[in-house]
């Protein structure tokens, strides 16, 4: 951290500390807190306004079950096939799960890949999030966003995780050598903190400040070697653009979104019965609308996290068809209610949803009446960003427990997703040996959605 001050604390008249108002490293610098966010975002600092095309990533944490969703078996002996049984949908021979009505009507707007295939056994989300198992230790699908998306806002995040106070999730987005300054921007209390204009200052007071950093500028330029001193002068102008404008802070709040619209997100809920939890757990409806809210503001990647899908079971727990029947409805409300706010706001074919979890579930049903991992099959649902719809991609067989055409990975899910955003994967970053690396090893689509 980079700090201007002297030994003491001592106030400013105005009330602010000489430490708080020339600490770099928290950018008080002008009553703000943005450094987190920009200082840490150099190499991504200079782009010119536009929004683009965006991604939302939407991870079922514990792996979702494949059988019960996206690819029923209804022809499958009873301890395969459940306790679900198919619908039909909008679009001709394609069926889901009884428990997904709403997608089921329409289904003319998204796609199922059924034929996906994961390598990590245990819950490594890791490999769902850079498209490597956890061994390779690669940088995260959404740093890579931040440093090769072009044409973007420069007061907004390139890469916000909603769920990024989550340890877990945490490590599976790490920026590695694509650079710090790649890092998700997490809107936590402190990260919500730092984009807003502290009870000192004004935007008055912050113009005189800014014209004080400018005179400061000439003297720091002569002590700085490092070139780090010309970086902040950028910081400094993106953070107070996004000061000024509040452009940035309005996209995490809900406070004016249409009541009808926060409406149609919560009507489903916000409790559902985990098979490992004594007590009902919390839905997050309302990230699916913050999601909404950035990408809408020109964000291009957006990662978050809902419900516990990690329904093993067990002696004297609910059965996982019992949790499910009440995290579904949730799940199918909000998901078809994200699918249709991005039509009709004319996001749909610049917004690309994707869901999935880390892995599939077993297809035979376990003496606990629950599913374990099984990461040879899985779904992963694909909405919007330009991308064929309607449509099922691959198969598995008679029971679900692999693919019998063409098995796509974590690697071709997010090539998809880099086609979306106009990201070449074939590009190459050194890493922190100098070597280039690219961003995937296998660079090929999903063929039928592109």
């Amino acid at each position: 951290m980079l700090t201007f001050f002297n030994g003491g604390a001592e106030p400013f008249c105005d009330g602010i500390s000489r430490r708080s108002f020339l600490r770099t490293g928290g950018l008080a610098l002008g009553g703000f807190a943005l450094s987190d966010l920009l200082r840490l975002r150099a190499e991504g600092a200079v782009a010119s306004e536009g929004r683009g095309r965006s991604v939302i990533m939407i991870c079922l944490g514990g792996g979702p079950s494949h059988v019960d969703t996206y690819d029923m078996k209804p022809e499958a002996p009873a301890e395969i096939r459940g306790e679900f049984r198919p619908i039909k949908t909008n679009v001709a021979g394609m069926e889901l799960s009884e428990m997904l009505p709403r997608q089921a009507r329409i289904a003319d707007k998204f796609a199922v890949v059924r034929s996906v295939t994961w390598q990590e056994p245990d819950h490594q989300r890791i490999e769902i999030f850079t498209g490597f198992p956890k061994r390779e230790r690669r940088p995260s699908f959404g740093s890579y966003v931040s440093r090769l998306a072009q044409g973007r806002d420069a007061a907004l995040p390139k890469f916000v995780s909603l769920k990024g106070d989550d340890q877990e999730i945490a490590e599976a987005e790490q920026p590695l050598w694509v650079g710090s300054q790649h890092r998700a921007f997490v809107p936590d209390k402190k990260g919500l903190q730092s984009l807003e204009l502290t009870r000192q200052v004004d935007l008055s007071r912050l113009k005189d400040r800014k014209e004080l950093l400018t005179r400061l500028d000439t003297l720091r330029r002569e002590v700085d070697a490092s070139g780090e001193m010309g970086a902040y002068d950028t910081f400094s102008a993106q953070a107070l653009d996004m000061l000024t404008s509040g452009q940035a802070r309005r996209a995490f709040i809900l406070s004016d979104e249409k009541p009808q619209t926060l409406d149609r997100y919560r009507a489903g809920g916000n409790q559902f019965m985990y098979s490992h939890s004594p007590s009902p757990v919390f839905w997050d409806w309302e990230a699916f609308v913050r999601a909404r809210r950035l990408v809408e503001a020109g964000v291009p990647f957006v990662s978050m996290q809902v419900g516990l899908w990690d329904h093993h079971c067990g002696e004297g727990l609910p059965t996982l068809f019992e949790s499910y029947r009440s995290l579904l409805p949730l799940y199918d409300h909000c998901i078809s209610a994200l699918i249709t706010d991005l039509q009709e706001r004319g996001l749909h074919q610049d917004v690309c949803v994707v869901v999935w979890g880390e892995f599939g579930r077993t297809p035979r049903i376990n003496k606990f009446g629950g599913r374990d991992h099984w990461p040879a099959a899985g779904s992963v649902l694909f909405s919007g960003g330009g991308l064929k719809m309607g449509q099922c991609v691959g198969a598995t067989n008679a029971g679900g427990e692999y693919p019998v055409t063409r098995a796509y990975t974590p690697q071709n899910i997010l090539a998809t997703l880099y086609h979306v955003l106009g990201i070449d994967p074939s590009a190459t970053i050194p890493d922190h040996n100098g070597r280039p690396q690219y961003l995937l090893d296998d660079r090929d689509p999903v063929k039928e959605l592109v």
